[in-house]
């Protein structure tokens, strides 16, 4: 700016040529001439700099980003995600700053784009926390399913717990708390709360609420407060911590979308992202997570000496299919239960079911609506009966689903129909089926495989040797083995020992 300025005055005031200029003041005659037309020197033009240790990483990050718009929004990829990635699975060397960059350009390219602000909070320790449901889709069985996550997060540690229900009911809610502080080792004075439904059962004027009568002795029971944010969007900043921690949850360990097996295995997967967690810093921070937790926990209130009961009664009616409708899906119970009432203790991620206080069913609960979660073993005694439903009953299609029916059950059920025949094969089939009430499931299935070397069919011996390999009796099958080289193996009948009999009174 001021170098323009001298040249334009030199330029009035001497009428110094543009020449003579140049060589003043070492610039080149074209400076010279931008000085002489205006007083302001030309906006610059930014260069395009080349970016070497991205370059070969960018149609990889074009096809993650490509593909999160076919993915649910909250579950795409952060720019930081996207880093994470290339340096954990790709190897690359590169700054975070110049991913963030490119991710930036391309999202704009692609129209992916979102920004998310949070408000930062200090607490003092053990003095609050932030519970609320996050909703998730993961891949279970090869099925895409949204699950529902309870997330409970220290204000002051940002120490938080994840767990994953079919759904945000009560029943979930509860079972969320008592996992939560089991695992925190205590309990915050007072948890912020928007307007659950299974905690508010009325919203009043301000921040007064009717509180459902289980939300009220579950907060009895550990002497906790709550505290009810404002309804809407007005109030999602009054549990900024918690809102902010469902969306860096997802976006750290949720993408790419997680497959599993059950929603068992996903919650697995989230208690060692949890752990995995407490290394992490927060900004502002000079702990990590883990130690700030670690030194808040004796500032938490101690847990009570007897957990509070989570679990929803209900008492449903078995019909004739020996099922129970319980939330939307069917659940067996043993046949001998059909057309009689249950009693239901209906868990956030199970369902128990009692007769005369007696258990006499476990289910995991169902993720969709109108399915039929049935053990085969629930309809053994009448399959006993009507041998001929079996095949095509939807018990054993779920059976062979979930590896409850092997295929040394197959094997030896294709032995027994063709031997004995369909009816007395099939029965033969279910004698065994039903050694796995009282025997071990591997001592059964290991029954089958050393009674399969010998090709028989006999459902005894299969329960003999289970036994014995309950016991703990030796290799599995020696004892078969040794019966059958027994039996085949018998040395041919003589007359020596009659003729030396004979030889002997002769003599005598």
């Amino acid at each position: 700016m001021e170098l323009f300025e001298r040249i334009r005055r030199e330029r009035r005031e001497e009428e110094v040529s543009i020449r003579d200029l140049a060589r003043r003041h070492r610039v080149h005659r074209r400076t010279v001439r931008q000085a002489i037309a205006a007083a302001l020197p030309p906006p610059r033009r930014p260069s395009e700099r080349v970016a070497p240790a991205l370059g070969p990483h960018r149609p990889t990050i074009v096809a993650w980003l490509t593909a999160d718009l076919s993915v649910p929004r909250k579950q795409r990829h952060t720019a930081r995600r996207v880093w994470q990635r290339l340096v954990d699975e790709q190897g690359a060397v590169v700054a975070e700053s110049t991913v963030r960059a490119v991710v930036g350009e391309l999202k704009r390219e692609i129209g992916s784009g979102t920004m998310l602000v949070t408000v930062p909070q200090v607490h003092p320790p053990g003095a609050e926390g932030e519970a609320d449901f996050g909703e998730a889709s993961i891949w279970i069985g090869g099925i895409l399913t949204k699950v529902e996550i309870f997330h409970l997060r220290l204000s002051h540690s940002a120490k938080a717990v994840h767990v994953a229900f079919a759904s945000e009911g009560q029943e979930a809610l509860f079972e969320g708390h008592l996992e939560a502080f089991a695992r925190l080792g205590g309990v915050p004075a007072r948890i912020r709360y928007d307007n659950l439904s299974p905690a508010v059962s009325r919203v009043l004027k301000g921040r007064d609420r009717t509180e459902t009568d289980r939300f009220i002795a579950l907060r009895s029971h550990y002497e906790f407060d709550a505290f009810f944010c404002e309804p809407g969007e007005r109030g999602a900043h009054e549990k900024g911590g918690v809102e902010g921690e469902v969306g860096r949850f997802r976006r750290r360990h949720l993408v790419p979308v997680p497959r599993v097996a059950s929603l068992a295995a996903f919650n697995a997967l989230l208690a060692a992202a949890d752990a995995a967690d407490d290394g992490r810093h927060v900004d502002g921070r000079l702990a990590t997570v883990g130690a700030m937790a670690k030194a808040e926990q004796p500032s938490l209130r101690p847990l009570p000496a007897e957990p509070f009961d989570p679990n929803v009664a209900l008492d449903p009616k078995a019909d004739r299919k020996a099922r129970i409708w319980v939330r939307g899906s069917h659940y067996s119970v043993p046949v001998r239960f059909a057309g009689r009432h249950l009693d239901v203790r209906l868990g956030g991620r199970t369902i128990t079911v009692l007769a005369a206080g007696r258990v006499v069913a476990v289910h995991e609960r169902s993720l969709h609506k109108g399915a039929q979660v049935l053990l085969l073993d629930h309809y053994l005694e009448l399959l006993g009966r009507r041998p001929g439903a079996l095949p095509g009953s939807v018990p054993l299609s779920q059976a062979r689903t979930s590896g409850a029916f092997t295929a040394a059950h197959e094997r030896f059920w294709r032995r027994a129909r063709r031997r004995l025949g369909d009816g007395p094969g099939t029965r033969a089939l279910i004698e065994v089926l039903l050694l796995h009430r009282s025997l071990p499931f591997v001592a059964v299935h290991a029954a089958l495989d050393a009674i399969d070397r010998l090709g028989s069919v006999d459902a005894g011996l299969v329960a003999i040797e289970a036994r014995r390999i309950a016991a703990g009796r030796g290799p599995t099958g020696a004892v078969v083995e040794r019966a059958a080289v027994r039996r085949f193996n018998r040395p041919a009948p003589g007359l020596a020992g009659y003729d030396a009999l004979l030889r002997g009174e002769a003599a005598s």
